[in-house]
């Protein structure tokens, strides 16, 4: 009996993955050269391999151009689902009104959008995330008196983003309630190192009492590290961030990093071919999806280690 089971299983599973090998899927990201968006990227890959998809990955350098132009190559492969993670909210609305008129059922993995012509919104619980964040910033603060007349200054991704918007109000929320305030905030354009430093030495040397940089990306963390060192400040301005960067492992736990609120793309682009997955096989498809995200500090970074490597960095424990 069991092994009749078995081979009812396997045949099943064959037959499904058969099936999906007819099926083509795309990934238009606003820009592949960003590590977040490199592990979505593989987590979309992993799950794709693993069900039988075909996968196809387009990434638009943050050019509104080059992510219509992906967009019209995709269709022209003629796919049957698509995974964007857009530029901005209001130009993901652009890509799910084309997708629509071409009947794409199309799962938007994190950022966010104007309209909601998606199968599915998947993305990081980025208020709750931020706010935690602020929390963990906050006891940093109070534990060397800093919170009494001590700023924090924001470094932010756009504002027009919806997970921009919930990180702000989540973390300033946080701040808040325990009386610290922000002394001032700069959007990035770019995304650059340079942008990154001339914003981090902006905030320093506009705010004699800036006790904190919140940087709400990771990858250019050394902008923000290097305007605090040229300031000769390293003991009086904390750096604290948003998503991860492997070196902030080491850097958590020797307290050059105070935290970091650390987004899991790896999950998110599974689950987003999960549920495109689902949808294909006619089984329920939640509308809103959110990933918890982990606000890791140096009190409990040995506990999630584990987590963080695979869900947070994409590193497989046959990796290196």
């Amino acid at each position: 009996m069991k092994i009749f089971k078995i081979m009812v299983l396997l045949l099943f599973f064959i037959s499904n993955l058969y099936s999906n090998q007819q099926k083509k899927l795309a990934y238009i990201v606003s820009d592949i050269n960003i590590p977040f968006w490199q592990i979505i990227s593989k987590g979309i890959k992993d799950k794709s391999n693993e069900l039988g998809y075909e996968i196809h990955i387009y990434s638009s350098n943050n050019l509104k151009k080059n992510e219509l132009e992906n967009l019209a190559s995709a269709i022209s492969l003629k796919i049957d689902g698509l995974i964007i993670s857009p530029i901005n909210s209001s130009t993901a609305s652009t890509l799910l009104e084309i997708a629509k008129m071409n009947k794409i059922p199309t799962i938007v993995a994190d950022i966010g959008s104007d309209s909601q012509d998606y199968l599915s919104f998947i993305s990081s619980d980025n208020k709750k995330g931020a706010y935690e964040l602020g929390k963990i910033l906050s006891k940093y603060m109070k534990s060397l008196s800093w919170n009494k007349e001590g700023t924090v200054g924001i470094i932010a991704i756009p504002q027009k983003r919806l997970n921009g918007k919930d990180r702000t109000i989540g973390f300033i929320q946080a701040l808040e309630e325990d009386n610290i305030k922000v002394s001032g905030m700069y959007q990035q354009v770019d995304f650059s190192y340079e942008e990154t430093y001339n914003y981090s030495k902006k905030l320093i040397d506009e705010n004699k009492n800036l006790r904190a940089i919140w940087l709400q990306g990771s990858d250019k963390y050394k902008g923000a590290l290097d305007a605090i060192k040229k300031a000769n400040k390293q003991n009086e301005i904390a750096l604290i961030c948003f998503d991860a960067e492997p070196e902030f492992l080491e850097m958590i736990q020797n307290g050059d990093l105070v935290a970091s609120a650390m987004q899991q793309p790896y999950i998110i682009g599974q689950e987003a071919v999960v549920t495109l997955n689902n949808y294909f096989n006619n089984k329920e498809v939640k509308k809103e999806q959110k990933m918890e995200i982990l606000s890791i500090s140096k009190e409990n970074i040995d506990d999630k280690l584990k987590i963080i490597k695979l869900n947070v960095l994409g590193i497989k424990s046959d990796e290196k």
